[in-house]
């Protein structure tokens, strides 16, 4: 059986590539490339499943892009 999973992925200012699953708390972890990051939260992800209880976990809607004026 396969389940998706959210992940939200940002670099800082040293190139670095982190990324995050909002399904669990504190479920994060980072790579040198994009795929490397993605392939690396696989395994946080792995980590995280024998608590996981789909009924209790909050439901992932989506990411948005805000605009406001900065003075």
């Amino acid at each position: 059986m396969k389940q998706h999973f959210p992940v939200v992925i940002e670099q800082d200012k040293d190139g670095t590539f982190i990324v995050e699953c909002p399904m669990f708390k504190g479920c994060r972890s980072y790579g040198d490339s994009i795929e490397e990051a993605v392939e690396n939260i696989k395994e946080a992800i792995d980590s995280c499943l024998p608590e996981y209880n789909a009924s209790e976990q909050p439901v992932f809607i989506g990411v948005r892009d805000i605009e406001l004026a900065i003075a």
